[in-house]
């Protein structure tokens, strides 16, 4: 009988890693065509059902809301994965003792939102159920935290599954049939069905994966201790969120709301190859934590390094097929929101940019949270303040408002620019490894992609542009990658395994059964 060798993890975390990375990276790029496919029907029946002046009073209300449940979560979206790696309990306590911390806040935030609705409709008269919006504070702070405990345990089909089905499509089944109802109404109460059936979608997974928490007793001490210590990754994650949404708050103040719904509507289609990059975070950041514990340093920066290059090939290719065609995608939620085209394309580009920043923070936010901090708070700061000096320069110039509305977006652009040339520096300072994940081959694949799609869009008519330019262009960037900037660490993405096939199939059938059961 031979002998079995035993590998020591140093060894093999780092490759196990990875491959947990890919198998996430995986699921995240399915997921990113399930959102894709299940949010065009929503912008479609809000912009050509409800129209762009009722979405953007929506808009500028989730804000609020979405803002209020990033506060209550108290960065444990991010923070969790180091809690449960220091469990000295069950880990079901822990995660009950996450939630509790998370209801406290929510119900206090929903508390201040009900008493002052203002703060959700700040411009226009408040009727009917507007109030009902708050409730959601803590289905979305609760949901986060559950998508993270399973993140955790490499659960990331359960992300997909309820971010990327459930919540899109319930939006866009309930805004179409409420419309028949009131489309007062209608945006509202779509979304706080989609908030509450997403937690849903999250909690029965999370109940099956880590079970009942069994004697686990309410610990307000130890709820308090825990918020505290978290506060710098809250403000971090508050920061990082409102990066994506100070825009829309600064257009909502200098523009009329029907400019606001057309930039909502670019930016929800901007944002979607966004989420390539933040459901990359529950899987990177455990992985990071263990290679940080190990002193594995050089581990981490090979983990940053590969999932930067595939976050920004793969929001670099997305960008080029939604934008070169960008007229096509936002004349299919109604024509009056073509005016937003260029807004698009800088946030798409804007998207890219960000890719270094957010994946250099996953580590940082171990090694140097305080100054990432800082970091993020002065990107805040000159994204707002070049958001308002460029409209009011295009305004004083007498430039049209929908060039002027652009501003923010630009300033965008500019601010996540800094932010992720500092936090690359400041992560290779602290790892004493190179970090940045640019390779010479996205330039390449780039151009391949223009010149698939610029005599597409100036060629085909604008009807036929998604249907010819988004598959060439992506076909274009995607070949000229594949041959040239990848190699076989890079190919381990696309490796779908029989068992990962398996695995979702029996995750499908256990949530099935789950839901007739219910």
């Amino acid at each position: 009988m031979s002998k079995a060798i035993a590998v020591p993890p140093e060894a093999s975390a780092p490759d196990a890693d990875m491959a947990t990375l890919a198998r996430g990276g995986r699921l995240n790029a399915f997921g990113f065509v399930l959102r894709l496919v299940a949010r065009l029907p929503f912008l479609f029946i809000a912009g050509r059902i409800y129209g762009a002046a009722e979405l953007g009073r929506f808009a500028y209300a989730v804000l609020t809301v979405e803002f209020a449940a990033q506060l209550a979560a108290i960065g444990l979206r991010r923070g969790l994965a180091q809690l449960l790696a220091d469990a000295k309990k069950p880990e079901a306590s822990i995660i009950a003792d996450a939630m509790l911390v998370a209801g406290i806040a929510a119900v206090l935030l929903m508390g201040i939102l009900i008493a002052f609705p203002r703060a959700m409709y700040p411009t226009t008269a408040i009727t009917g159920m507007d109030h009902l919006l708050a409730i959601t504070v803590i289905a979305i702070a609760w949901t986060d935290i559950a998508l993270a405990a399973l993140a955790y345990r490499h659960d990331v089909a359960s992300t997909v599954r309820a971010r990327s089905i459930v919540e899109p499509w319930t939006i866009s089944i309930v805004a179409f049939v409420w419309s028949y109802i009131s489309l007062r109404d209608g945006l509202i109460i779509s979304y706080v069905f989609s908030m509450v059936a997403a937690l849903i979608a999250a909690l029965i997974p999370l109940v099956r994966s880590y079970g009942i928490p069994h004697g686990w007793r309410p610990d307000l001490p130890t709820a308090a201790r825990t918020a505290w210590r978290n506060v710098p990754l809250a403000a971090a994650d508050a920061v990082e969120w409102a990066s994506r949404r100070v825009d829309l708050a600064v257009l909502g103040a200098f523009m009329p709301a029907s400019f606001v719904g057309i930039y909502y509507v670019a930016q929800q289609v901007a944002t979607l190859p966004a989420k390539l990059k933040t459901s990359f975070e529950p899987v990177l950041g455990p992985a990071i934590a263990r290679r940080i514990a190990a002193g594995d340093l050089p581990a981490v920066a090979a983990q940053v390094r590969q999932v930067t290059y595939w976050i920004i090939a793969a929001q670099a290719g997305i960008a080029l097929a939604l934008a070169i065609p960008g007229r096509a995608v936002m004349a299919l939620v109604g024509s009056g929101f073509t005016g937003g085209t260029a807004t698009l394309a800088f946030l798409l580009v804007a998207e890219v940019i960000a890719a270094a920043a957010v994946v250099s923070e996953a580590a940082l936010i171990y090694v140097a949270r305080g100054t990432n901090m800082l970091i993020s708070l002065i990107m805040l700061a000159l994204e707002a303040a070049l958001g308002v000096a460029l409209m009011l320069v295009m305004r004083g110039w007498g430039w049209p408002q929908s060039w002027q509305a652009t501003g923010p977006a630009i300033g965008l652009c500019v601010a996540l620019a800094f932010a992720s040339i500092v936090k690359t520096r400041l992560l290779r300072a602290k790892l004493g490894e190179p970090v940045s994940g640019w390779r010479w081959s996205i330039l390449g694949a780039t151009l391949a992609g223009v010149a698939v799609g610029l005599p597409i869009r100036l060629l085909v008519p604008e009807e036929f542009q998604l249907v010819v330019g988004v598959p060439a262009i992506l076909i274009a960037f995607g070949a000229v990658l594949w041959t040239r900037g990848f190699g076989p660490e890079d190919r381990e993405l696309f490796k779908l395994r029989k068992d990962e096939v398996a695995d979702l199939r029996a995750a499908e059938a256990r949530d099935q059964i789950a839901d007739d059961i219910v």
